[in-house]
């Protein structure tokens, strides 16, 4: 027998987005269909508004909102139609036409499901997950193959559950839209809680000022000298943009500045930014591909 998960602790409360990070094969998925009673965990407590999910009631089932990433949408069917089909599984769904107009459904609520792109398939299950006014939603990767609009479109809409309410429970691999979205962070590495708390108690940093980026542009081909900055991880994004990252001190900044002058060039461009969630789950999780 492997073992999946052995140490996760985790809590999501009304009215906050948690959202859960995790490498691949961390253990998030396992995680999630527990809470959600698709898998019985052998060990430990899972509660899902105050019950035992594997042993769901249909009542229970009806106050959470699932949306899987993979979708697990019938192929063959209209998303108008099998939206409404969802909404008819419930006693007081919200507006089906209200909503698919909101996620933009509408556009393509007449073509088969297999027909439409990435994108419009998230946003599709999403809806599914909504129509039935839930108390708890889990999110698996929400906005993954959205273009920006429709990000923007579902942000708000997460946000809008947030204040009224609800429970929303997400996973991502972009760590930009978790640290846009996040109230509250679990980080899950090896099938344990490594890490939680809010964005600003994770990226929180003990060095004097918490910088861990400078972004410069200048001269095409202009190299820092090894020896200049060395702790520092040294990149040249595209020709003339350059990128510092680590635990960077006004000290640094100065001897940049030095080198700078030493070299007769001006930057046209100068930009820090502060230890970022991508940081920490990097700093946890490490940088290689698994």
């Amino acid at each position: 027998m492997v073992r999946v998960l052995d140490g996760v602790g985790l809590r999501a409360s009304h009215g906050a987005v948690t959202v859960l990070l995790g490498a691949n094969g961390a253990g998030k998925t396992t995680t999630l269909e527990c809470a959600q009673g698709l898998q019985r965990a052998d060990g430990g407590t899972v509660r899902l508004l105050g019950e035992d999910p594997s042993r769901a009631s249909p009542q229970l089932r009806a106050r959470v909102g699932v949306m899987l990433q993979d979708g697990g949408l019938p192929p063959s069917v209209r998303p108008l139609a099998l939206l409404r089909h969802v909404a008819s599984m419930y006693s007081s769904p919200l507006p089906v036409g209200a909503l698919a107009e909101r996620l933009g459904i509408d556009d393509f609520g007449a073509v088969s499901i297999r027909r439409l792109s990435g994108g419009q398939k998230q946003r599709l299950a999403l809806a599914c997950a909504l129509v039935g006014r839930p108390e708890v939603v889990f999110l698996d990767e929400p906005s993954a193959g959205l273009d920006p609009q429709s990000r923007t479109i579902v942000f708000d809409l997460i946000r809008e559950l947030r204040a009224d309410g609800l429970a929303v429970i997400l996973t991502t691999h972009l760590l930009d839209d978790a640290q846009r979205l996040a109230d509250y962070v679990y980080i899950i590495e090896g099938g344990r809680t490594v890490a939680e708390g809010t964005v600003a108690e994770l990226t929180a940093e003990t060095d004097a000022d918490g910088v861990r980026e400078l972004r410069f542009e200048t001269l095409p081909g202009l190299t820092l000298p090894p020896d200049l900055l060395p702790h520092l991880h040294q990149l040249e994004a595209e020709p003339g943009h350059y990128v510092l990252r680590g635990v960077l001190t006004a000290n640094d900044v100065a001897r940049l500045a030095t080198w700078w002058t030493d070299c007769g060039v001006m930057p046209s461009t100068i930009a820090l930014a502060p230890r970022s969630l991508e940081d920490v789950f990097l700093d946890i999780s490490g940088r290689s591909i698994r």
